[in-house]
């Protein structure tokens, strides 16, 4: 249970969706005419659950997002009812033509070490402290921790359609690896907040016998923040994280 939960609560903290892989590099193309519009700064509180082995399991996340025109940054902290703070993590950069531009990735997990991932814009690379795997920047990278927040800083500028595949390439603590997300139908959801109507953004899993299967609902009513985030592992374990209260930012 320490070892799902703990694992897996960094993209559930909207710090991030990838796998330990080494694919080949890949850019996301460029946004061309589509607007930028970033959410405005606000604190998001979570409600937490995880199932593994028919085993339940409960927590709580705060996102501190803060955002303007030139500059972003994402501090997260997550705690189990059983265990108390299992993560810290934090993503901080600008923001360009592609949305989010990470400069560093840090994230300390539940007795391990903490780790960075730094984005070099100057060099164009992406490096880690983990490791020693490196990837160039070519625009529109992503870190663990911004992932989710660069799909609500797209659809907020232009909402996307049904159907619509957005390309992405996220950095994790010792790698990157390239990923698809696919626009869902709006959907209906329960939250402390009331019903909100969402967009749903599912990953496209190439191996269902391998590869998490990752769900992200953004609410349009809600600055299209992410109000609910889904992994499920092929053996039907997931954990699954849910807005329980949003504070603005003055």
């Amino acid at each position: 249970m320490k070892t799902l939960f703990s694992r897996n609560l960094s993209i559930l903290t909207f710090a991030g969706i990838v796998l330990a892989a080494q694919g080949s590099v890949y850019a996301q193309s460029k946004t061309g005419s589509k607007k930028i519009s970033a959410p405005p700064s606000a604190d998001l509180n979570y409600a937490i659950k995880a199932s593994q082995k028919g085993l339940s399991l409960d927590g709580t996340a705060i996102v501190h997002w803060t955002a303007d025109a030139q500059q972003y940054s994402i501090v997260t902290e997550t705690r189990a009812s059983l265990l108390g703070k299992i993560l810290d993590a934090k993503s901080e950069g600008s923001i360009d033509s592609f949305g989010l531009a990470p400069n560093t990735s840090t994230e300390k997990r539940f007795r391990k070490d903490p780790t960075t991932t730094t984005f070099d814009r100057q060099n164009k690379t992406i490096t880690f402290s983990a490791s020693s795997a490196s990837y160039p920047i070519k625009g529109g990278e992503q870190d663990r921790n911004s992932a989710a927040w660069q799909l609500a800083t797209l659809a907020r500028g232009t909402p996307f359609k049904s159907g619509a595949t957005i390309p992405m390439f996220v950095a994790g603590q010792k790698d990157a690896d390239p990923w698809t997300f696919k626009v869902g139908k709006q959907e209906k959801i329960s939250t402390s907040l009331g019903q909100l109507i969402t967009q749903q953004f599912s990953r496209t899993v190439k191996d269902a016998g391998k590869d998490q299967k990752v769900d992200i609902w953004l609410a349009p009513s809600k600055e299209w923040y992410p109000v609910r985030v889904r992994i499920t592992e092929p053996n039907g374990d997931f954990i699954e994280q849910t807005i329980d209260k949003i504070t603005p930012k003055s």
